[in-house]
């Protein structure tokens, strides 16, 4: 009997769980951060719960994190390195990470081991933005918005804090890349005869008034 050459484990469902968080940031200039403060634990946290049968784990992050703070929120898209294959690549493109525009993936994976014969934990976490406050989440929960560098200071556990830096990471980026692409369209300006910019995509003459 052949033997795959991968070191692996098979869990049945009764051996694992999903659950689904997000780093949700808000509009505020600089953007903030939501965590989550339990007072019973002392503890501050990252929004996150597990997936419902039959729920897509987009569709999980976006309750978990409804239920618990209240707040609704969407994924927001980001420019991030994947080994998911895009939707227009052949089937049998390489397995290699490969970087992508607008993007609202999971970002990261926190395999847990449950210990005592319990399985794994799967924990996906998602990037998000405030859309709008609906109502007070669960009573256990204290919603909080604070600045990313604070965030980071203030969040009870160390992989709460590399999830968060990550985020922080990709969000910056894609500002980043929105500035030079604004650069860019300004650069791609030429004058005409008459002083008036034209692109350089476009022969009309902008105005000059």
């Amino acid at each position: 009997m052949a033997t795959t050459r991968w070191k692996s484990t098979l869990y049945p469902s009764e051996k694992f769980v999903e659950a689904c968080g997000a780093v949700v940031f808000n509009a505020t200039e600089p953007e903030q951060v939501l965590l989550l403060y339990y007072a019973a634990l002392d503890e501050w946290i990252l929004p996150k719960g597990r997936r419902n049968c039959n729920e897509s784990r987009k569709d999980a992050v976006i309750r978990e994190v409804l239920e618990e703070s209240g707040c609704a929120i969407r994924l927001r898209p980001v420019t991030m390195e994947t080994r998911a294959p895009s939707d227009f690549e052949a089937a049998d493109v390489k397995d290699v990470p490969r970087t992508y525009d607008s993007l609202t993936e999971a970002f990261m994976l926190d395999v847990r081991d449950l210990g005592k014969g319990n399985g794994v934990k799967l924990v996906w976490w998602f990037i998000a933005e405030l859309d709008s406050i609906v109502g007070e989440g669960e009573a256990q929960f204290e919603p909080r918005f604070f600045r990313g560098d604070k965030a980071v200071e203030i969040l009870t556990f160390q992989k709460d804090r590399d999830v968060l830096m990550k985020a922080l990471e990709l969000v910056e980026r894609a500002a980043n890349n929105t500035t030079k692409s604004e650069e860019h369209n300004v650069k791609s300006m030429e004058r005409g005869p008459d002083g008036s910019r034209v692109s350089q995509f476009d022969t009309t003459p902008e105005s000059a008034d």
